[in-house]
């Protein structure tokens, strides 16, 4: 961006993550002549209303990214509570994720021989066999 360029955003919560990430934004690209328009008017940086109307702004936009977030993290904790599986779908199932677990502790198989018989690449081995001692308690 240079003198006289122009940075068209729809949404501030587009631009930045917070007031703070905002201003910088806007200083930075006031330093180097260039403008930013959002939601259909252009940011003057040395009008008091429009820096007034421009932080008001960006604060909404960074309540409304809080508000989301508070909301997924109340419903991630009310998934677990319930005990539904949050992610990805496990490749083995539970008696599966026994079985390994038995191989592994008796060392009949090598880590690799599991690996191989299991289909798991070794750190999904290790995360398997975590999760089976898990389950087992």
């Amino acid at each position: 961006m240079g003198e006289g360029d122009t940075l068209v955003v729809t949404k501030l919560d587009r631009l930045g993550r917070s007031v703070t990430d905002l201003h910088a934004i806007a200083s930075e690209l006031e330093a180097k002549g260039a403008r930013l328009a959002y939601g259909g008017s252009t940011h003057d940086p040395a009008d008091p209303a429009g820096k007034l109307f421009f932080t008001m702004l960006g604060a909404m936009a960074e309540f409304e990214a809080d508000l989301i977030r508070a909301r997924t993290r109340e419903g991630v904790a009310i998934a677990k509570a319930e005990g539904r599986m949050l992610g990805r779908t496990p490749k083995l199932s539970a008696l599966q994720r026994r079985r390994l677990l038995a191989d592994y502790e008796t060392g009949e198989y090598s880590t690799a021989q599991l690996m191989e018989i299991s289909g798991l690449s070794r750190s999904a081995m290790y995360a398997t066999l975590a999760r089976a001692r898990e389950e087992r308690t």
